[in-house]
């Protein structure tokens, strides 16, 4: 093994390693309590200029690199926040406000969600200190970007974290320079339209007139499909669709990724390609290769900015810029090192996207399909027979899905609790379909809509959607009872990146050693136990353990942080609590072992503070003497709380979704 690690250094391979040591200094810079100096990270730099110039060996100025990029990692948020950060709204605003309509999120018939920006108050209204908000507009008329609207608008902060560890809405809503989350109270008025000749309002324009095709020539659930393959926009995408492809295996068709740019790209390069060396003496005038890769590159960005631009997209497109780029200049293409080049791209132009499930998962997935590419790479079959390409082809499927499901299986089920236990089947009998219909349909389709002669292409991709569906219900059906939802601590992604690392740095078989030992250390280090009592900050609701798992003891049963609790811990929380009610507080006996007390009057106080757990929306007295004491402070401050009940010391393990408030991101009550 030590052979292997001293040949990728000779070889130059660490600097597939710089991405990663990006990674590890963004971890670090979000985990610290408090926003690191300017000054710290002024002196960081100096120290790293005087560490380089000292060098005197190959390995020390590759060591010192590596340094440099974990410390590049650790400036960038920093550097991000002072740029496109915003102040956070902290208490909500209501009034008659203008605002520029950067962007449509989504539209339905019913609603809009668009981000806004110059939100200027009019007559009394509050002025606020935000950059942008997104808001949900109710009906109203038609917008696009660059529309200045006035109407009114109620103003709130952005919620946190739905559990400890979950997706957190405020920080990614800081470095998005959004500061509040919206809606109108009555439709708002279009004070001046925007320029139509804007680049913005040209793709917007664009998006909604592909939109508006797909919608008047394919029916639900095809239509939201093909609008979320060909726009991005998965809006209009059902939720009996999106769950059967997810438990199938194949939810990844709805994202603009990889799959999607490298099949329209490669499709117009390999078409291309084709045309001009059948043309008779053209191909010893014009490089034939090098025009078919610019149009392949054409292509890629014109799909990508049609696409909503997410971080998939944005690296795929990136990738395959770097590969037509090799094209262009006679150099190999799908290297390991496009990949860091890409990764480093990405984390420099958006490092809050690293803490996204779409960059994580998409980055681990083109790692391994890289890596397994150098590792298994063969000859071409130039002359081999439709037979042996049919076969190359099927097994390209089962390798490629083999790797990429292992390699994101990890960050799939840390994000989203979710394992398809049958995908390598379900990408089986899709792809096919995706590959050699509904992409090159989608294509035709939308070079086509020009002319006003989309419908057959439509209909072709509409015919491989629904068959797509039909394969994803069988094999959903299959894999019904084999799914399972491990919850795993943020240690599992550690380990995760530190595998990945590892099998980026190495070429040889000794690149599986890292994978290998990530599954048994996740077992043994990063499984996590489910809550005992789950405590909402925004609304009333409030689980405890009871006979039959997690049970509601306070608020309705149906909202949103409901929802998720239940999707994210496998618990249907759908039983009543035994709890006994009177005029001050609530009372209860947990199966698991302890008592708890929701106080909602100060009389209850004096009673109910020997219990175990008081929870109260309320301030509490500070002699209280309860063993965990949650009042309308905590909530306030931190955010929903994760509870974990020890019969043996007879004390509760503690998590609040939000840690330290000293981060420009947090919101101070």
């Amino acid at each position: 093994m030590a052979d292997s690690v001293r040949a990728a250094l000779e070889e130059r391979r660490g600097f597939v390693l710089l991405p990663f040591a990006a990674i590890a200094g963004l971890v670090v810079a979000a985990s610290v309590p408090q926003e690191p100096a300017v000054s710290l990270l002024a002196i960081g730099w100096v120290v790293m200029a005087l560490a380089l110039a000292a060098a005197r060996s190959v390995a020390a100025v590759r060591a010192t690199v590596i340094l440099a990029a974990a410390w590049f990692g650790f400036s960038l948020l920093p550097l991000h926040g002072a740029l496109l950060g915003t102040q956070m709204l902290a208490r909500p605003a209501y009034g008659t406000y203008q605002a520029r309509v950067d962007e449509i999120l989504s539209e339905t018939l019913s609603e809009k969600r668009v981000i806004v920006s110059a939100i200027t108050p009019v007559g009394d209204a509050r002025a606020l200190p935000i950059r942008r908000a997104r808001l949900v507009v109710k009906a109203g008329p038609d917008l696009s970007p660059g529309d200045v609207i006035e109407g009114p608008f109620r103003f709130a902060p952005v919620p946190g974290p739905i559990y400890p560890g979950g997706f957190d809405t405020q920080f990614h809503a800081y470095f998005d320079g959004i500061g509040s989350y919206g809606s109108t109270t009555r439709s708002p008025a279009i004070v001046r339209a925007g320029s139509e000749a804007t680049p913005e309002h040209v793709i917007d324009a664009v998006r909604r007139g592909i939109s508006a095709r797909i919608d008047a020539s394919l029916g639900q659930p095809a239509a939201g499909i093909a609008r979320a393959i060909i726009n991005g926009d998965q809006s209009a995408v059902t939720d009996g669709a999106r769950e059967t492809m997810a438990t199938a295996g194949i939810a990844h068709v709805l994202s603009v990724s990889g799959l999607h740019l490298t099949i329209v790209a490669g499709g117009v390069f390999a078409v291309l390609r084709l045309l001009l060396s059948g043309w008779e003496g053209l191909a010893t005038r014009v490089p034939v290769k090098r025009v078919a890769a610019a149009a392949g590159i054409a292509a890629a960005v014109l799909y990508f900015a049609i696409s909503g631009g997410n971080v998939a997209a944005f690296r795929s497109t990136l990738m395959i810029l770097l590969v037509f780029g090799a094209v262009l200049f006679g150099r190999r293409a799908l290297t390991m090192r496009n990949v860091a080049i890409a990764g480093i791209v990405v984390i420099a132009t958006d490092p809050a996207s690293v803490f996204r499930p779409s960059f994580q998962l998409s980055f681990a997935a083109v790692v391994a399909l890289v890596g397994a590419y150098e590792s298994l790479r063969s000859e071409r079959l130039r002359d081999a027979s439709l037979a042996a390409h049919a076969w190359a082809y099927g097994k390209g499927i089962v390798v490629s899905s083999l790797v990429a499901g292992a390699a994101t299986l990890l960050f799939s089920v840390y994000h989203f609790q979710q394992t398809s236990p049958l995908g390598v089947l379900g990408n089986l009998l899709s792809l096919p379909l995706v590959g050699f219909v509904m992409m090159p349909a989608a294509l035709l389709a939308v070079l086509a809509m020009p002319f006003g002669l989309e419908g057959p292409a439509l209909a072709a991709m509409g015919w491989s959607i629904e068959r797509m569906l039909d394969v994803a219900r069988l094999v959903s059906g299959w894999s019904a009872h084999l799914s399972a939802s491990p919850l795993l601590t943020p240690l599992a992604l550690v380990i995760g990146v530190v595998a990945l690392a590892w099998f980026a740095f190495l070429r040889s078989w000794w690149r599986l050693l890292g994978p290998l030992l990530a599954a048994p250390l996740v077992v043994l280090l990063a499984v996590d136990r489910p809550p005992d009592v789950l405590v909402a900050d925004t609304t009333q609701a409030m689980a405890v353990r009871g006979p039959t798992g997690l049970e509601l003891a306070d608020g309705k049963a149906q909202s949103f942080a409901l929802d998720v609790w239940r999707e994210t811990y496998a618990e249907p929380i759908a039983t009543a609590a035994a709890v006994r009610c009177d005029s001050v507080a609530c009372i209860g006996e947990s199966s698991a072992g302890f008592s708890y007390a929701i106080v909602a009057d100060p009389a209850g106080f004096e009673e109910e503070c020997g219990r175990d757990l008081v929870v109260t929306r309320i301030r509490a007295p500070g002699w209280c003497a309860a063993g965990v004491v949650i009042d309308a402070d905590d909530l306030a401050s931190h955010g929903v709380h994760w509870l974990r009940w020890n019969a043996a010391t007879e004390t509760f393990e503690m998590r609040p979704a939000i840690g330290s408030l000293e981060r420009p991101w947090r919101i101070r009550p």
